[in-house]
């Protein structure tokens, strides 16, 4: 008996093992082999993946030949140093194709009939990749910028009416309040050189944005979330540690350091957040402001009973992971790019600074004076085209769907290349790759020949990034202020080097000669 037991037990074991092994192949080979094979009919081609890396060895050959830079210009695409095995399947592919990032699909599309009707699609069956989901989910979590279907559909609800235009201009004060002490520092070092200063802005742009959206969303201010900015910044980091974006997802469960190291930042985070809000609690739920903050302890007393509180608690930490994130970096970065550019086109800074002048006589901004800057909009939308925060847009098909001739299979990753669309002669005229903002003076749909849907720098669609005006007002006050006190010129020791950390900012820093408006030195 018991030998007949044991062969049982071998045997069901053999079955097992087989059943787990044809599992991971059909995964592994056979399903993208189907996939590549369907595409093909289509017209779809791309490099040829090999098994289980898929493509991504290849580029990382190919990033590694690219080492050595060439003369790279400030308003270049950023993807020709950045992602160079794209631009080089694109020459040899055409303007879609695909390639295989694990064996993952996915599908590179810059041709702007589909970018148009992948801009158009409201349909949940199409969302954020489950891929990046996983890969960055000790920053994000399943917070807004990652959640799909009714989770998302549940939480844009309920974080869109606290960034609404109304409420983003009640915020003008507290953003020129969040100035001062910028400025503050500004100044100091440009008596201490003696009328000339040369600053390194990244990290003081940092720190100002920050103290920003945690008086506006978290009722507090820099110095109490510093711990948690550091943290989040450090697992970004840690998360995507050089400028290859593609990494072999299966890899994250290894026990390296760099693994455990995202552990320990995601834990910390969690626990610095965690006792913000409980030290808010009371008073966030007694108060009358209304901020996001008690938007989101409010929905989550809502969520169902049965709910474990642990869950009402990723809710609100992985919400406002994503907002303490999104509503800082992008800001901070764009505000750098755009003074560099200034740095680099005095004209422009001119321009900027006598229309300042003008609307705001010596005074700070308030948000009827915003509304009239309109040189220094322009620039801030060229500084986000020729500089998007976000690289791609990025989408899953969840089920079989089609965009124009295509018909896409379930489970396809969609790459749209927001830098290389947003320099796409055929649309922005023969100097797309030189800085203009004259372009839009007739607005975004104006710059770009009516195709409005290809400037995305905050993403396209329904899922429009929910801070755009925050954004926008915040960047023109912190600009005009700097403008109507300073003038800037690029240090000579400034490095031109765009580096990929989940946004493209600059490796190096940018370092500027400061000195006081009308000064004689």
């Amino acid at each position: 008996m018991e030998t007949i037991l044991s062969m049982l037990l071998v045997s069901l074991l053999c079955v097992c093992s087989c059943g787990l092994v044809l599992y991971f192949y059909n995964a592994a080979w056979l399903r993208p082999k189907r996939i590549v094979k369907e595409l093909r009919k289509q017209g779809i081609n791309g490099p040829k993946p090999s098994f289980l890396a898929g493509n991504v060895p290849e580029m990382g050959r190919i990033m590694a030949s690219k080492k050595a830079r060439e003369d790279f210009a400030f308003t270049e695409d950023y993807a020709k140093v950045l992602f160079p095995y794209l631009l080089k399947w694109r020459k040899e592919y055409g303007p879609i194709f695909a390639y295989w990032i694990g064996n993952k699909p996915a599908l590179y599309v810059s041709e702007r009939d589909i970018v148009r009707d992948i801009s158009l699609c409201v349909s949940l069956d199409l969302g954020k990749p489950m891929l990046l989901q996983k890969a960055h989910r000790p920053l994000f979590g399943k917070g807004i910028l990652k959640a799909n279907g009714l989770e998302w559909f549940h939480q844009r609800k309920l974080i869109a009416p606290e960034f609404f235009m109304d409420k983003v201009k009640d915020m003008v004060d507290l953003m020129v309040e969040s100035v001062l002490p910028l400025m503050d520092s500004w100044e100091s070092k440009v008596e201490d050189g003696g009328g000339v200063g040369d600053i390194t802005v990244d990290e003081d742009f940092r720190n100002f944005s920050a103290d920003v959206i945690s008086r506006a969303c978290f009722g507090s201010n820099y110095i109490e979330g510093r711990d948690i900015f550091e943290k989040l910044r450090l697992l970004s980091l840690t998360i995507l540690r050089s400028n290859n974006i593609f990494n072999i997802p299966y890899l994250r469960f290894l026990p390296t350091k760099r693994n455990l190291l995202i552990k320990k930042l995601e834990k910390e985070t969690r626990l610095l957040i965690l006792n913000l809000v409980e030290e808010r609690k009371e008073e966030t739920l007694v108060s009358s402001r209304k901020d996001l903050l008690r938007s989101l302890l409010e929905s989550a007393i809502t969520i169902n009973e049965t709910t474990p509180n642990s869950s009402k608690n990723y809710f609100i930490v992985d919400n406002c992971k994503n907002i303490y994130y999104a509503g800082h970096e992008t800001i901070a970065v764009t505000a750098t790019w755009c003074l560099m550019l200034l740095a680099s086109y005095p004209q422009w800074q001119a321009r900027a600074r006598e229309e300042v002048m003008e609307v705001c006589k010596g005074q700070p901004p308030n948000a009827e004076m915003i509304q009239k800057m309109k040189s220094l909009t322009m620039v801030i939308q060229e500084t986000l085209r020729l500089y998007p925060p976000a690289s791609f847009i990025v989408r899953e098909t969840f089920k079989e769907m089609k965009f124009g001739e295509f018909q896409l299979p379930k489970g396809i990753n969609i790459w749209i290349p927001v830098s290389t669309m947003h320099q796409d002669m055929d649309i922005w005229g023969s100097d797309a790759d030189k800085f203009n903002p004259e372009r839009f003076m007739n607005g975004v749909s104006g710059a770009c020949n009516g195709h409005g849907y290809i400037y995305m720098p905050f993403g396209f669609g329904s899922r429009t990034c929910l801070g755009l005006n925050f954004a926008m007002v915040e960047l023109k006050v912190v600009l005009s202020m700097l403008l109507m006190r300073f003038h800037f010129a690029l240090s000579p020791e400034y490095c031109h080097s765009p580096a990929f950390r989940l946004i493209v900012e600059p490796e190096f820093g940018v370092r500027l000669i400061v000195k006081r408006v009308n000064s004689k030195t």
